[in-house]
């Protein structure tokens, strides 16, 4: 029997680079294999659990760094029947969860729920909007977000995973019940009170008075 880890030379530059060849070299012990899956993912990994930990980075570095040792150490429990993206993401759910469960939550940084997690930082952090001009424009959209802040990370556990893996990580609600293992239509209820309890919480925001 050939080894997967010898190309098929009439495959294309696409299948050759598809998460399912990768994988299928990464159990072939080949490293770099598993190395491009990481690089393929690890920034949507990291926005993806910074959301859910309320904005601690230094904790969602630690779940996505356990996400993908989890994956590489169980590459060979997966089947293909969901995508390796929302395996992944499944791995990452259930680290949070566990988290919170036998965790006190630490004090919430000050991020920006609606800026992406996934950009690099290198000398400074991330860019703060020149207000100068429009100095109550620039308290509002503070204030804004502080609430969405807020109200994410006082929502039950199963409102924020959809919010976030549906609004903020543009994931398929089909891909999001596989993930949770629930009916499609329970994630569409639960994104639903979710969107109806942000709303609610923005609408002094959004008519311009608080």
């Amino acid at each position: 029997m050939v080894s997967m880890a010898y190309p098929n030379l009439w495959s294309s530059s696409e299948e050759l680079e598809s998460d399912q060849y990768l994988v299928e070299l990464a159990l072939d012990d080949d490293v770099a294999a598993f190395e491009k899956l990481v690089a393929r993912y690890q920034n949507k990994i990291m926005g993806y659990a910074a959301r859910m930990v309320n904005g601690d980075r230094e904790e969602a570095e630690d779940v996505t760094q356990e996400t993908f040792i989890k994956a590489y150490r169980s590459l060979d429990s997966f089947r293909g029947q969901s995508s390796f993206s929302t395996w992944l993401y499944k791995i990452a759910t259930n680290l949070c969860i566990d988290r919170a469960r036998t965790k006190k939550r630490r004090p919430q940084q000050a991020y920006s729920l609606d800026e992406p997690m996934d950009k690099d930082e290198e000398g400074g952090g991330r860019e703060i909007a020149d207000t100068r001009h429009e100095p109550s424009l620039g308290v509002e959209r503070d204030e804004m977000r502080a609430v969405v802040r807020e109200t994410v990370a006082s929502m039950p556990e199963k409102m924020r995973q959809v919010l976030v893996m549906c609004d903020l990580q543009g994931m398929p609600y089909e891909d999001i019940a596989k993930l949770l293992d629930v009916p499609l239509g329970t994630i569409k209820s639960r994104l639903f009170h979710a969107r109806a309890d942000l709303a609610r919480r923005l609408r002094p925001y959004m008519s311009g008075a608080k």
